[in-house]
Formats: C-alpha cells, structure tokens, sequence
C-alpha cells in the first residue's frame, strides 16, 4: 500500500508525546523518523506511540531503530508576557552587498526594534529575521538570559508553507535547553518567521505557571 508520507508526519506531529515530527524515505520505504519531543515522556515510549499510530492509522509497520528522538527540557526563561508582544514590521535596509533586517515589536505602549546585517542573499534572509526578532525580544524584556537561534528553516506541511525555528538557551551543568517553534506562512515569510521565534520562546512557558 502506497503511504503519503506527508499526512503520517501530519498525524505524529498531533500526538501527545510529539512536538515535531520529519519523515525520510526512499520511494516506498521509511529510512529514518525524527522526533521532538517533551522530557515527560520516556523515549521509549514516544518511539512506541509513533509505531502504534503508523500501525493502526496506516497499516504500516515501523523498526524502532530507524525513529530518533530529540528530548527537549523546559526552560526556565521567564518570558510570560512575550504572548502580549505585537509584532509591528519588518523592514530591511539594503547597503550594497550587506542588508540590516529590522524587527519592530510593540508591548505595553513601547516600541522596541531589533536588528540584524548579514549578506543581502535571499537563502540568508530567514535567519536574519529570526536573530532581529531575538534581538528585539531581548531589547523588550529586560530579565532575558542570554539566547541564540540555533536554526530556522522553510518546510511544507500538507498544502501549507510553514517555518519552523529552534531556539537554544543555556542549561545548568554546561547543558542546553531547545525550545521550538512554528508558524503558518500566509502571505509573508518574514512574519511567520517571527512568529515562529516568538512561539519557540512562548511554547512550554504555560506549563510552568501550574
């Protein structure tokens, strides 16, 4: 039976256990699924939950050794009200071979610009946006640690373009804490990119207040 590869990343991106989810084949064959997910589940069983829903969904069955599990631990950034953060803009200022992307943020009635210069080529555009909008959240939140993003990236999703970003803070004992984030591109990149950061900042934040 033929599988769309595409609608089985769909349905391991909705399990509990599953953040994100990227599928790699060869024709007909899976040679390798990798997962994301939360540190409450042991990966044992997030490898389980994936071979059961490719079982009874698709029929297909699933070699345990091909599925990679990436845990990622909550961190304690204390940026609760980054959600109340609008995004205003983004805006570029070429100069010759070089560009400065501009990430316009408002919260609480301020204004905070971020910004990042790179070469003006299209393949390093998305990463510009996403350290500016960085920059602009670490510029509105003063108690901010010291963060980075560690890669964005355009995927597609169905029918859907969508970016997806990770973010990386410090963690105790030398360690690191990814955190993830995506957002649907409607009818620009450069926004859902932000969109994406902010989500990667703001997705296990909610869990901490309980």
């Amino acid at each position: 039976m033929s599988v769309n590869f595409r609608e089985l990343e769909e349905g391991l991106a909705r399990l509990d256990s599953v953040d994100a989810a990227r599928v790699i084949n060869q024709g007909d064959k899976i040679t390798e699924i990798h997962v994301i997910a939360a540190s409450d589940k042991p990966t044992k069983q997030v490898a389980r939950d994936v071979q059961s829903l490719a079982m009874a969904r698709f029929g297909l069955p699933i070699d345990h050794r091909v599925i990679s599990v990436v845990q990622i631990s909550p961190h304690h950034l204390d940026l609760s009200s980054v959600a109340r953060a609008a995004l205003m803009g983004v805006s570029e200022s070429p100069n010759g071979v070089r560009t400065t992307i501009e990430v316009t943020l408002r919260h609480e009635d301020e204004e905070h610009v971020g910004t990042a210069t790179g070469p003006a080529v299209a393949s390093a555009r998305l990463r510009l946006v996403g350290e500016a909008t960085i920059d602009a959240v670490e510029k509105t939140f003063d108690s901010v640690p010291p963060i980075a993003l560690d890669s964005i990236a355009k995927t597609h999703v169905g029918t859907r373009d969508v970016i997806v970003a990770v973010v990386v803070a410090a963690a105790e004992r030398g360690g690191e804490d990814l955190s993830v984030g995506s957002a649907i591109s409607l009818s620009s990149d450069d926004d859902a990119g932000v969109r994406a950061v902010l989500n990667a900042l703001n997705r296990r934040l909610s869990s901490l207040s309980d």
